[in-house]
């Protein structure tokens, strides 16, 4: 087990600028022994030939091909606008602009 003591959670606190109450230094102390232990086990497990991973699984790209299909013409484009000028669709002003 690791020697997180009081005074290096003190020592941490004040590197850190957290100002911690006795209550909560005592806490700590146990808390941040418990993960360094964790940390340690887990680097006696890891081997050299074992490469970090971000992901378990490879990952591929999922965005299938961009095919050209069949598209509305323009009348049929603007057959369901509320209403239009014959090319574009018509919206009313916005941000004070005046058409």
């Amino acid at each position: 087990m690791s020697d997180m003591t009081p005074e290096t959670v003190r020592h941490l606190a004040e590197l850190a600028r957290i100002a911690l109450s006795e209550d909560e230094v005592s806490r700590l102390a146990g808390e941040l022994s418990a993960i360094v232990d964790s940390v340690e086990a887990i680097s006696k497990v890891a081997v050299a030939d074992v490469l970090p991973t971000s992901h378990p699984v490879p990952l591929g790209n999922v965005f299938r091909d961009d095919v050209v299909g069949p598209t509305l013409t323009q009348a049929q484009a603007l057959a369901g606008a509320p209403d239009h000028d014959g090319s574009r669709f018509r919206v009313t002003a916005i941000l004070g602009e005046q058409a």
